[in-house]
């Protein structure tokens, strides 16, 4: 009985954000028992209970997202959009603000350090550039909307010195990063499967959604590729992790090499 409720769990789950047990399920139980066991139901009836109950869905998502991130992660990207692309965009995109999505955001610290960035590039005044950071995991965006981390987050382990200095004050047994930065990134629930939330973002001109697809079977990939070349404006750029690749699916993106790193830029209708 247990295995079929965990079996019928992996399915809600697969449905509801793409990511996949079917053949884990070990994996699903070792990150669900304890939870199962505070509410005292078997698996079956916890898959009619997170059906009943909309808030449960959302402690599910937190048992199972990894929130592994740091600040100033895959240098060479971020270089290479704040340094080369933005300065780019610029100049072709006068008369409105240029709009960069971190999909997938977590606790905040990529659409901070892209923050960060465009604030040294001295390009830009206040409202040209605006950042939307979205996650399906409503705890760690609570987080990331704060911006306060801990003296002793593994965050920091990549971040230079100036721009800690620069751009955090110290608070609390921790860092809270400054409101320059703060008032840069509008934070967003959403779930990247869902075409319909999706579709309701608006155009973007940069996307980042690093290190999401790993976590997806091929299907489920396309489908979100699908979606976030609907929302990215013709020729704008799509950042993944240096693990994903989506060359060879013919999905409207055509791979850009530069000299440190790779991203794909939205082919014109």
């Amino acid at each position: 009985m247990q295995d079929i409720g965990l079996d019928k769990l992996s399915q809600i789950i697969y449905e509801y954000c793409g990511l996949r047990y079917f053949d884990r399920l070990s994996i699903l139980k070792g990150k669900t028992f304890k939870r199962l066991e505070e509410l005292g139901i078997s698996y079956l009836e916890y898959c009619a209970y997170v059906k009943k109950n909309v808030s449960e869905m959302d402690i599910l998502v937190e048992l199972l997202t990894i929130n592994e991130t740091y600040f100033y992660r895959e240098e060479n990207q971020l270089v290479e959009c704040c340094s080369i692309l933005l300065p780019q965009l610029r100049e072709r995109l006068k008369d409105r603000p240029i709009r960069i999505w971190s999909a997938a955001c977590s606790t905040g610290e990529e659409p901070y350090t892209i923050g960060m960035l465009i604030k040294e590039t001295g390009l830009f005044s206040n409202g040209q550039v605006e950042i939307i950071a979205t996650d399906i995991n409503k705890k760690v965006l609570q987080k990331a909307q704060k911006g306060w981390y801990h003296r002793s987050s593994f965050a920091f382990r990549r971040i230079p010195e100036n721009l800690m200095e620069k751009y955090f004050s110290i608070e609390e047994g921790g860092y809270q990063i400054k409101d320059s930065i703060r008032s840069m990134v509008q934070f967003r629930h959403l779930n990247l499967i869902n075409e319909e939330k999706v579709g309701q973002f608006g155009f973007v001109d940069i996307i980042f959604c690093r290190n999401v697809l790993i976590y997806f079977d091929q299907e489920t990939t396309k489908r979100v590729i699908r979606h976030l070349h609907h929302n990215l404006s013709n020729g704008g750029y799509l950042f993944l992790g240096h693990a994903e690749s989506i060359t060879e699916m013919g999905l409207g993106f055509k791979k850009v090499d530069s000299d440190k790193t790779f991203y794909y830029r939205k082919e014109l209708d």
